[in-house]
C-alpha cells in the first residue's frame, strides 16, 4: 500500500491507498505550524486508527518546509564561490552576505581560458570556515560543460562543512544567474531540511516502518530521500503541485480546466489544457530571483476558508490575513468559511457558531444576516474569478508548456473547473454561478493533496553534451563524464541518455520504467568549424520523465467526478 501526506500551512492531510479499494484510509488535521514532525504522527495515529496491520511499501511526503524557510527568511548563511568566463559579471548576480568572486573561468565549450586562483580560493574557505559558515555552494560559468572548476573549488572544502552543492549538478541549462540562484537556495535549505528528514526516518521508525521514502518535488513527480538530501530546494512549491496530482489521479480530465484547492489560508490555481497541467520550465521564482527549478504553473491567493472577514469604511473585506480556524470549528474570529456555512445548504462543524460570528458583522453593517453571508461569499467569488482571469490573460500573452509539450499558438479557454479542498462542497455552487462554468468536486476532495503526494511517480529531466572534437560527453545532472568516438551522434547520443536514465530510475527508485516513457524534449547536433574544416560535432540532447500517476493505481481511485 501507498501513504501520501501533504503537510500544508493550515492542514496536514493523509491517505492510505492500496491498488484494488483505492483510499483505504484518509485524514484531514489542523498542522502545528511550529511541530511539522508533530503533525506527521498524528496523522499517521489517525490513519493506524482505521487500518491494521497494514504494510507501506511507499511512503511520499508533500511539505511546505522549505518554502516557509525562503519566505520568512529562515535561512543558513552559505559560502558562495563563484567563477566566471566570458560575459556578464559574477558581481550583478550576488547574493547573500558570503559572496566571493574566484579568478578564472572556462568559455562557452568548457575550455580554461585561465586557471582558478587556488591559493585565493583557500584564503576564502578559510575566513567563511572561521566565520562559522558549515554549507557552500561553488558555481561556474560554463560548468555543465566541464565540471573542474566547481570540482576544484569542492575539494577544497571537502570534509571541511556540512554540504556542499555544486553548480552543475543542478541542471545542464547555460543560465549563470539561475544557477546562482539556485545553488545558494539549495544549500540555504539543507540545514533545516535534513533535519526534519532524519525525524521523518525517526518516526517511520516508531511506527515500525520501513517504506521507501519519497519527497513529492515542485514538478509534480517525486524524488528520494537521499536526492532529497542533495537538492532540497527542488521541493519548494510540492504543495500546489499535490494539488494538481491529485486532481489528475481522482479526474480524467479532457479538456481545458481550472483547477482551484481552496486551503485555509490560500487558493492555488492552476490550469490544464486539453487535459495536461501547465508546467513552468526552469523559470521558478524565490524571492523575486528566476531559478533553475521546474514546477507545475499555479497561482496562490491569499483567500481560502479561514480568510478573515473584516468591516473597513462600512465595506466588507476577506483576507488576506489568517487568525485561526473558523468559528464553526472553534475559532474566535468571522471567516469566509463562516460566511458559507450559513448560506450553503451543507453544514460545516457549528453552524450555530458561524451565525453568531457573521452576526458581529451584522451589527455593523445593519443588514439581514442571510444578506451580509451572501455579500461576502460573492465578494469571495469575484476575487477568485479575477485572479483566474488574470491568470489566464497572462498564459495566453506567451507559449504554453504543458508536461507533454510546447503550444506556441494556443490559447487557454476553459470549460469546467475542477474544485477541491475542505471548503469545495460548499463553495461550488456559487464558483459555478460566478464563473458561468460547470463545477465539479471529487470523491475525496477534503485530502485530494496527500492522494496526489501518494501517486506521484519520480520525474526527471537529464541533458547529454556530447563534443566529438574533445571525444568527451557530460550527463551534468547523473555525475557522467565519459570519453566518446569522434563518430559517435545524434542517434548514439539520444540511445545513451535513455538508456542512463532508465538505470538511475532503477537504481535509485527500484522502478522498473519502461524507456517509452522517457521523451526526447530538444535535441540538436551542430559542426564545429575551424579554418572551414569540420573539425567535430556539439551534439545536445534533453529527455524527461514526465509528471504521472503510479502505474495501476488509476482504477482504485477514479472516480465518477460530481458536484
Amino acid at each position: 500500500m501507498l501513504f501520501g501526506i501533504d503537510v500544508g500551512g493550515t492542514h496536514t492531510d493523509a491517505v492510505l491507498i492500496d491498488k484494488e479499494k483505492g483510499v483505504r484510509a484518509y485524514t484531514k488535521i489542523p498542522t502545528m505550524t511550529n511541530d511539522l514532525l508533530g503533525s506527521i504522527r498524528a496523522a499517521i495515529k489517525e490513519i493506524l486508527s482505521q487500518e491494521k496491520n497494514v504494510k507501506i511499501e511507499r511512503f511520499n511526503l508533500s511539505t511546505t518546509l522549505c518554502t516557509n524557510a525562503i519566505v520568512q527568511d529562515m535561512l543558513e548563511p552559505v559560502g558562495m564561490l563563484v567563477s566566471a568566463g566570458p560575459g556578464i559579471h559574477p558581481e550583478n548576480f550576488r547574493i547573500g552576505e558570503y559572496y566571493e568572486i574566484i579568478p578564472g573561468g572556462l568559455d562557452h565549450r568548457g575550455t580554461e581560458i585561465s586557471p582558478l586562483d587556488l591559493d585565493y580560493a583557500k584564503e576564502i574557505v578559510n575566513r567563511f570556515l572561521k566565520q562559522g559558515i558549515e554549507v557552500f555552494s561553488v558555481v561556474s560559468k560554463f560548468s555543465p560543460r566541464n565540471p573542474a572548476h566547481e570540482e576544484q573549488l569542492a575539494s577544497l572544502i571537502k570534509d571541511r562543512a556540512k554540504f556542499i552543492t555544486k553548480g552543475y549538478k543542478l541542471s545542464a541549462q547555460l543560465n549563470f544567474p539561475r544557477r546562482i540562484a539556485t545553488a545558494y537556495y539549495n544549500s540555504a535549505v539543507w540545514p533545516i531540511f535534513v533535519n526534519f528528514l532524519d525525524s521523518v526516518e525517526d518516526c517511520l521508525k516508531e511506527f515500525n516502518f520501513a517504506p521507501k521514502i519519497n519527497i513529492l518535488k515542485a514538478d509534480g513527480g517525486t524524488m528520494t530521500i537521499a536526492g532529497a538530501r542533495m537538492y532540497p530546494v527542488e521541493s519548494i512549491f510540492s504543495g500546489p503541485a499535490a494539488s494538481v496530482m491529485g486532481i489528475i489521479a481522482l479526474c480524467d480530465i479532457k479538456e481545458d480546466a481550472i483547477v482551484m484547492d481552496v486551503g485555509g489560508t490560500t487558493t492555488d490555481i492552476g490550469i490544464f489544457a486539453s487535459g495536461d497541467p501547465l508546467i513552468e520550465p526552469e523559470n521558478v521564482r524565490l524571492k523575486e530571483r528566476p531559478t533553475l527549478v521546474r514546477a507545475m504553473k499555479v497561482k496562490s491567493i491569499g483567500l481560502g476558508g479561514d480568510s478573515m472577514v473584516s468591516i473597513k469604511n462600512n465595506c466588507i473585506n476577506i483576507g488576506p490575513k489568517r487568525v485561526g480556524p473558523c468559528m464553526a470549528v472553534g475559532g474566535d474570529t468571522p471567516t469566509f468559511l463562516d460566511a458559507l456555512n450559513i448560506i450553503s445548504q451543507e453544514c460545516y462543524g457549528d453552524k450555530e457558531a458561524s451565525l453568531r460570528g457573521i452576526a458581529q458583522l451584522n451589527e455593523n453593517l445593519s443588514c439581514v444576516l442571510d444578506k451580509t453571508a451572501s455579500e461576502i461569499v460573492e465578494q469571495g467569488c469575484k476575487i477568485l474569478k479575477k485572479e483566474v482571469t488574470d491568470f489566464i490573460d497572462e498564459i495566453n500573452e506567451r507559449p504554453i508548456y504543458t508536461i507533454h509539450e510546447m503550444l506556441e499558438f494556443r490559447k487557454i479557454e476553459p470549460k469546467k473547473i475542477y474544485l477541491m479542498g475542505g471548503p469545495a462542497k460548499l463553495l461550488a455552487p456559487y464558483v459555478e454561478r460566478e464563473f458561468g462554468l460547470p463545477v465539479i468536486v471529487p470523491d475525496f476532495f477534503e485530502v485530494a493533496n496527500a492522494i496526489g503526494a501518494a501517486l506521484a511517480r519520480p520525474t526527471m529531466q537529464a541533458e547529454l553534451l556530447a563534443d566529438t572534437e574533445k571525444g568527451i560527453i557530460t550527463i551534468p545532472e547523473l555525475g557522467i563524464t565519459d570519453k566518446i568516438s569522434k563518430h559517435y551522434n545524434l542517434k548514439v547520443a539520444r540511445e545513451e541518455l535513455k538508456a542512463k536514465m532508465e538505470d538511475y530510475i532503477k537504481r535509485e527508485f527500484s522502478w522498473n520504467l519502461d524507456i517509452k516513457d522517457i521523451e526526447v524534449i530538444e535535441e540538436s547536433s551542430m559542426n564545429m568549424v575551424k579554418d572551414v574544416f569540420t573539425v567535430g560535432k556539439d551534439i545536445r540532447v534533453k529527455c524527461q520523465i514526465k509528471p504521472g500517476i503510479s502505474e495501476g493505481y488509476e482504477k482504485g481511485v477514479r472516480c465518477i467526478c460530481n458536484r
